[in-house]
């Protein structure tokens, strides 16, 4: 099952020539599953529902509840932003939980589960975009706490591990990344572990998903480093949900035209009794 999470840029830059390099990138890399933020909706048109339909997919979608700070940023109030799943499957079930922030940065940040029904057992998925301040180290470990919580109470009683994806704005050595995981530090959930698949990569594998490489991130003068992830479960009992590979994609122009900002991280998840 390849799994893939990526942050689109919402319509920042130009974004309909963007939309062309998104879809190219998607179509190559055939993913089975997709997290996807900063997802735009205008004028009863959805990009998620576009790409899901381009791609052959469905999809679940999750609108910012606040997006006025976003809209004031892109100079329009007609835009909104959100997070979507994309699947191979179908999606029986959704919930949306809204992160936590003190009003200062209080932006209509959410988290997405999705439920995925495929032949075999349901994929309890996940898709998130948590603060962007650098300086709200505190902030993002409240999110990811609450985060974790919403996990556990949704994961369900399937063999397949819970899939956590999204854009943590967060570096890997971060208080949240580690809390989240739950491996390198106590738990948020007593007993629940969530590893971060880039663990699987080779050492020596471009990493970096926030670069000065891609001309929109080197405009804010910041260091390359791996900001978005994917995040598993321990496998099941069959193997299920073992990270066999992982590695960035979307990281270089499509035709000379960056996606987005971001590159997208791609994994390959054991899932062999699926079927199609």
């Amino acid at each position: 099952m390849r799994v893939v999470t990526w942050n689109l840029w919402w319509r920042f830059g130009p974004w309909e020539a963007r939309q062309k390099a998104i879809i190219e990138v998607l179509r190559d890399l055939r993913p089975d599953v997709v997290g996807l933020q900063e997802v735009w909706a205008a004028g009863g048109e959805n990009q998620a529902e576009w790409l899901a339909e381009e791609l052959g997919l469905h999809w679940a979608w999750a609108p910012s509840p606040s997006p006025e700070r976003w809209r004031q940023r892109l100079g329009d109030p007609t835009v909104d932003i959100g997070n979507a799943v994309l699947s191979r499957w179908p999606v029986v079930e959704q919930a949306v939980l809204a992160l936590p922030a003190p009003a200062g940065l209080a932006d209509g940040r959410t988290a997405l589960y999705a439920r995925l029904a495929t032949p075999a057992y349901d994929v309890p998925f996940f898709t998130t975009h948590l603060t962007s301040a650098p300086a709200a180290s505190a902030v993002r470990c409240g999110q990811v706490t609450a985060l974790a919580r919403f996990v556990a109470r949704h994961r369900g009683d399937t063999p397949f591990p819970p899939v956590v994806t999204g854009d943590f704005n967060a570096w890997p050595d971060s208080d949240a990344v580690r809390l989240f995981g739950g491996y390198k530090t106590e738990p948020v959930v007593p007993g629940q572990v969530l590893y971060d698949a880039w663990e699987y990569a080779g050492p020596a594998a471009p990493s970096a998903t926030w670069t000065p490489e891609n001309p929109y991130a080197a405009r804010v003068l910041e260091p390359p480093v791996r900001i978005d992830y994917i995040h598993v479960g321990p496998p099941g009992p069959a193997g299920e949900g073992h990270v066999r590979h992982v590695r960035r994609a979307g990281d270089g122009p499509v035709d000379g035209v960056w996606a987005s900002d971001h590159a997208a991280v791609v994994a390959d998840l054991a899932a062999d009794e699926l079927s199609t």
